[in-house]
């Protein structure tokens, strides 16, 4: 595939009426807010773990849940719930990525699973930290490791060769941007002195945040999120190519996947996304979503969508 077909126009088609997963009932670890799917296939099943919480948006803390599909449509919540928080009653657990293939395909090391995520109080002068937790069966975590970036939200992460790449949101101060860095161990991380991608577009509004990143044809993939223009109450994701990971060239056709008013669930946002190419070419999408203002829940419901590629 030709970095000129990156360029084009991509038509995602909704395949479901309703979210894929939904808030829980009243009293679940997450009946107010649920965000940031992050997505795996593997033995046949796909399993979408997801930040979710309870109380107003000023008061919550965000803990892991878990969801499992059988065709990526169709979701059950696991009833152990929450399957992971950070400990102390006060960190959420936010925008989780797990270790992946180039390809964006589910990498295990020793055996384990290796997941990182962004952790703050939201309490002023609070930073985003970059953490680490690891798993055998995606259900039992490891204890959060010590922060090993600042200043880091929504990382994407993969392994080509011996070198760890991850990019992820500088929040240090509006507008955010993305920032790459690089390591040879997942843990102790070489940033490059430069934003690799900053506000720029027409449509692009306030902040650039939630990288997806994965490579096809030779080629970097950035699936991201910034607020529109149009209506700042919503987000839509762009799509940027890159052939060294570093320098981009965003799609002149975003944003590639809007808001639809005419679902009132997933009127406002379409962003805080997973990414993947299925064994038969095609491309599924996770994403959260937002109904109309006033903004009670910070996020409401995780919808799908697909792509033939083409």
């Amino acid at each position: 595939m030709s970095k000129n077909k990156w360029m084009q126009p991509q038509s995602w088609i909704r395949d479901t009426v309703q979210p894929c997963v939904s808030l829980g009932e009243t009293g679940d670890f997450d009946d107010m807010h649920l965000f940031a799917p992050c997505v795996a296939y593997e033995n046949g099943e796909y399993r979408l773990w997801y930040p979710g919480s309870q109380g107003d948006v000023e008061e919550r803390v965000f803990k892991l849940g878990l969801s499992t599909s059988t065709d990526g449509i169709h979701f059950t919540k696991h009833p152990n719930a929450p399957v992971y928080e950070f400990g102390n009653g006060k960190n959420s657990v936010l925008t989780p990525t797990l270790l992946r293939n180039p390809d964006g395909s589910l990498l295990r090391e020793n055996g384990k699973l290796r997941m990182w995520f962004a952790s703050t109080t939201f309490e002023p002068g609070n930073p985003h930290t970059l953490h680490e937790t690891t798993s055998e069966d995606g259900l039992t975590w490891a204890p959060p490791s010590t922060a090993q970036l600042s200043e880091c939200y929504a990382p994407t992460i993969i392994k080509e060769g011996d070198t760890y790449k991850l990019w992820y949101t500088d929040v240090t101060s509006d507008p955010w941007f993305y920032r790459y860095a690089e390591s040879t161990d997942g843990q102790t991380w070489t940033v490059h002195p430069d934003p690799i991608l900053e506000l720029d577009q027409a449509w692009e509004h306030g902040r650039l945040f939630y990288p997806t990143v994965l490579k096809s044809d030779n080629l970097y993939l950035m699936w991201y999120g910034s607020y529109c223009a149009s209506d700042p109450h919503t987000t839509a994701l762009g799509l940027a190519v890159s052939t060294d990971g570093i320098i981009w060239e965003k799609n002149p056709n975003n944003p590639i996947f809007e808001p639809d008013p005419t679902r009132e669930w997933e009127s406002h946002y379409t962003t805080s996304q997973s990414v993947l190419q299925l064994k038969d070419g095609t491309w599924r999408i996770w994403y959260a979503s937002r109904t109309k203002p006033p903004f009670v829940h910070k996020y409401f419901a995780i919808g799908t969508a697909t792509w033939d590629g083409r």
